[in-house]
């Protein structure tokens, strides 16, 4: 009786043992990164993708910069620091840098890469300490001036009664003049989504 006991409370933890244990994702597939998947009620990456392209289109299509100029030279842009209003944390750098990537492939805009004018500077600096063939070497001084500051906040609210649950998000964009401080262009991103709370099995 005593060992039937025994077999049994074995039996009984190894099984509890292969309930609970460590969990692992093992297996995974190859997915379509515009396909909308909405694994959960926070900011995703379709997200991203729908403000970057709304931003790209909205500036290329705008009055000012829809004609090209007469001497076929390009708005130079710089996507400067973008402000996360929201009580999440998200990655406006990769923001940012989708919106640049949308901007650039419009064909309509020269972009300059905020994060990559350090990278520039510190190369400067090791042109010049006498590594490089002085003939050769490149300084300051010959950089293109930024035209135009695109600056943008994105801010959200969240209603949430009973089992419904809204998130609304605004992204806003401008872009400024860097010679004159003027607003030159504006246009907002507004996304809306609806979750229901449903229990979560394992």
């Amino acid at each position: 009786m005593k060992i039937h006991r025994l077999l049994l409370s074995a039996c009984l933890v190894a099984s509890l043992a292969a309930c609970g244990g460590p969990r692992a994702f093992t297996r995974g597939t190859y997915e379509d990164p515009n396909e909308i998947e909405m694994l959960s009620d926070q900011f995703n990456e379709n997200d991203l993708q729908l403000i970057a392209k709304k931003m790209a289109e909205s500036l290329a299509s705008s009055p000012r910069f829809s004609t090209p100029r007469p001497d076929g030279s390009l708005p130079i842009v710089l996507v400067g620091k973008l402000k996360n209003s929201t009580s999440e944390h998200i990655d406006m750098r990769s923001l940012g840098d989708k919106i640049q990537t949308a901007l650039a492939q419009t064909g309509r805009f020269a972009m300059v890469d905020q994060a990559a004018r350090q990278d520039i500077a510190e190369e400067y600096e090791y042109q010049q300490s006498g590594y490089v063939n002085p003939n050769a070497a490149k300084g300051p001084g010959q950089q293109v001036s930024v035209d135009f500051l695109m600056s943008g906040d994105l801010a959200s609210i969240i209603q949430e009664v009973g089992r419904d649950k809204l998130v609304y998000y605004k992204m806003t964009a401008k872009l400024s003049n860097v010679r004159t401080g003027l607003i030159e262009w504006t246009d907002e991103k507004q996304i809306r989504k609806k979750f229901e709370k449903r229990g979560v099995s394992w």
